[in-house]
């Protein structure tokens, strides 16, 4: 019956695809096994980013390592079947990085420095995403232990980073130290990109007693309210202490590294609003390699152009979500041994979420 509906699914996203229309997503709470089917774009991402001891390593910023990385390691060893290198990487993860005196994850470490963590703060994208990792292991390889780690980690998160009863709807703070009002004269603040979509449905498994769907509902609010500038789109970090979202006091008023990642988290939740994707394709168009841009918001001028082809993976799922566009066949080769790890690590998640959520779009 699951098969017969899954195909049933496919065909009626074909024929929206062809009409022109939005592709109808697979929606609901989908495992993130088996959909990384490139077996040699993870053999080559291994190879380049994680080392024997399980530390994922970002090319790009010096070496370090930190929450999200892990968390995104994890996430892909799991899509990709390859339980031996999730336990590497879990491993270094416990012993290096959750050195806290509570369950959440520290979340940097530094290889040329002692002590490698130097800033005890945490990143809630991290948490989360390991958490997520946990739930997706534990239901590939049924093992209780990732269930009750993952647990930990998530109750912890939900005790200390969600505001339950904010007014703009449940609030994901983005550390433990440094963003609430009592820290802030502008706070709460929150950064957009940190409302991982996808993992909403997957720790509710993992922690039930919190609202993960509501914050998922506002973090689409927020998103659709927090535009500025002619651009109309999101600021690295907003300030929601007033009415209306703002950009936060003392950060660059950018669209910038953080929040291009907010796109493909809609996507891999399966949201198919064309209304949330527009400021983005607006700006962005159908890029090729090198054109895609990052906002100064204020001033709308374009403070740089990424030049990885990871990052095009982005807005070809966007587009493919939003309008039924046919992701590129150029877009399935992953450059993993020329292309930093953060490009290269988007570009796998777009190729899951386009497995898992939109194979009508996908190329034949």
């Amino acid at each position: 019956m699951l098969i017969a509906a899954i195909r049933l699914a496919a065909v009626i996203a074909l024929a929206l695809l062809a009409l022109g229309g939005t592709v109808r997503a697979q929606t609901g709470s989908i495992p993130l096994a088996g959909s990384l089917a490139d077996p040699q774009a993870w053999a080559a991402y291994k190879a380049r980013f994680v080392t024997e001891q399980g530390r994922v390593v970002d090319t790009g910023n010096g070496g370090i390592s930190h929450s999200e990385g892990q968390g995104y390691g994890m996430l892909l060893a799991v899509a990709a079947g390859d339980r031996a290198a999730f336990e590497r990487i879990w491993t270094w993860t416990r012993a290096n990085l959750m050195v806290r005196d509570d369950q959440l994850i520290a979340w940097r470490w530094e290889p040329e420095k002692r002590p490698a963590v130097a800033d005890m703060n945490d990143a809630s994208d991290g948490d989360l995403l390991v958490a997520w990792a946990l739930a997706e292991a534990s239901e590939a390889w049924h093992d209780p232990s990732h269930k009750a780690a993952g647990r930990r980690i998530a109750v912890e998160l939900g005790r200390k980073l969600i505001l339950p009863r904010a007014a703009h709807g449940p609030l994901l703070l983005p550390a433990v130290s440094g963003f609430s009002a009592e820290d802030r004269g502008d706070g709460p603040v929150v950064n957009l990109s940190y409302w991982i979509f996808p993992a909403f449905d997957r720790v509710t498994l993992l922690a039930p007693e919190f609202d993960w769907a509501g914050l998922g509902r506002s973090g689409r609010r927020l998103i659709a309210a927090a535009r500025f500038g002619q651009a109309r789109l999101p600021v690295e970090w907003v300030s929601l202490s007033g009415e209306a979202p703002r950009p936060a006091e003392g950060f660059p008023p950018h669209f910038a590294y953080n929040a291009l990642r907010i796109p493909l988290y809609l996507a891999m939740a399966g949201v198919s609003d064309p209304e949330l994707y527009a400021p983005f394709l607006s700006l962005w168009g159908t890029p090729a390699a090198g054109s895609l841009g990052l906002v100064d918001t204020a001033s709308g001028r374009i403070t740089e152009r990424l030049a990885e082809t990871g990052y095009t993976a982005i807005p070809a799922l966007a587009a493919c979500v939003s309008q039924g566009t046919p992701f590129p066949a150029a877009l399935r080769t992953v450059r993993a041994s020329s292309e930093h790890y953060y490009p290269v690590t988007l570009h796998l998640l777009a190729l899951a979420a386009l497995k898992s959520r939109f194979p009508a779009c996908a190329p034949r």
